[in-house]
């Protein structure tokens, strides 16, 4: 039994392999890409659940201090901490603390 394959016939098998590996490619990045998507959505969600929370449990301890207010040293501690943990966040965040503009490997000029 012999096989007799001609050179259209090898060159239409070796295009059709290289299109399914194309095909199976991008179909890969674009399912990546709905993955990466997702898991970025899911986090944000994440955050701000967690941010709304920490901000529900600090505002109810303020209004618990505020509305039974004996003792000025307690209202200020319950006002004045979650300030200074807002002011650090705010200043770090706004706060620029380097410039690196070296495209090279290793930040070497």
């Amino acid at each position: 039994m012999t096989i007799n394959v001609t050179p259209t016939q090898l060159l239409a098998a070796l295009g059709v392999v290289l299109l399914v590996l194309w095909v199976w490619q991008a179909s890969s990045r674009r399912a990546k890409a709905v993955a990466d998507t997702a898991r970025k959505g899911g986090r944000l969600l994440s955050l701000t659940g967690r941010v709304l929370m920490m901000a529900a449990v600090i505002v109810s301890v303020q209004w618990v201090v505020i509305t039974h207010r004996s003792d000025t040293v307690l209202l200020l501690v319950v006002l004045g901490l979650p300030a200074l943990f807002a002011a650090y966040t705010l200043t770090r965040a706004l706060t620029i603390t380097g410039w690196d503009d070296s495209p090279r490997r290793g930040g070497r000029r």
